[in-house]
């Protein structure tokens, strides 16, 4: 029996997408997904995700990582399943779902999806950078100029030291200048540079302020695949009502 899915891409971080409903897709099917997301052997994704059914929110995202594993929060693949879930019908243009660090908020603006993320909490300043959760660990590095670095050789390096050890970290490299942020990142169950990446871009944000005064901000992130934007308060340390926005769009569908 064939498996109906769809392709979605937020600012070049792109998404396999199932409506997992009835129960299709075996949940436990980590060498197909890792398959799947190939890029040379099979549809070629960052991640693959699961729409399914939920007993008082609107739907439940799962998230698994192109390795095959279960994953944490990704933010433009929540940005892409409630522009998967408009195009379904299952919602109006808001929505409040399920993901693995609990309920979201989303707003649907045409291709613009603006993302309600978890308050930041866990923010410390290290001596080369800063390690920030933001329903998945992340370590901000600022530099120069991002573009130009290795950036597989040195995230890959990072990513696997003993400090981030057992989970890891995803490596953000940005550097920011009149609240625009470039940005480039090494994701962690990729395992290699992704285009662009929704907590990677939440955590520099957050990251850059971490000296700030307290108050509302805005930045305007530049990643290699596009453009997103990032708001938030910051109180105390604390970081809240943040919010991730950018295209979610459909590249094609198909069935495998």
């Amino acid at each position: 029996m064939s498996t109906h899915f769809y392709k979605y891409h937020g600012a070049g971080n792109d998404f396999i997408i199932i409506d997992n409903r009835n129960n299709i897709f075996k949940k436990n099917a980590h060498q197909l997904i890792k398959k799947l997301c190939h890029r040379q052997f099979g549809i070629g994704a960052d991640g693959l995700m699961l729409l399914e059914s939920h007993n008082s929110l609107d739907f439940n995202m799962i998230y698994y990582n192109s390795n095959g594993l279960e994953g944490t929060m990704c933010g433009n693949g929540g940005r892409c399943i409630v522009a998967f879930a408009k195009s379904l019908n299952l919602i109006s243009d808001l929505t409040n779902f399920n993901a693995s660090d609990g309920p979201h908020q989303a707003k649907v603006d045409g291709e613009i999806i603006f993302l309600k993320m978890s308050d930041v909490t866990e923010i410390k300043e290290l001596e080369d950078g800063y390690f920030v959760n933001t329903g998945s660990p992340h370590f901000v590095i600022k530099t120069e100029f991002p573009y130009k670095l290795d950036i597989n050789n040195k995230g890959r390096e990072i990513r696997y030291q003993k400090r981030f050890m057992p989970d890891g970290a995803n490596i953000n490299f940005i550097s920011e200048k009149n609240n625009i942020i470039e940005i480039a990142t090494y994701e962690r169950g990729v395992e290699t540079e992704t285009l662009s990446c929704g907590t990677g871009s939440v955590a520099s944000a957050v990251a850059t302020t971490f000296n700030n005064d307290d108050g509302h901000y805005v930045y305007e992130i530049n990643a290699k695949g596009g453009k997103l934007q990032v708001s938030f308060e910051k109180t105390n340390n604390t970081y809240s009502n943040i919010w991730l926005s950018g295209p979610a769009v459909k590249v094609y569908e198909g069935y495998f």
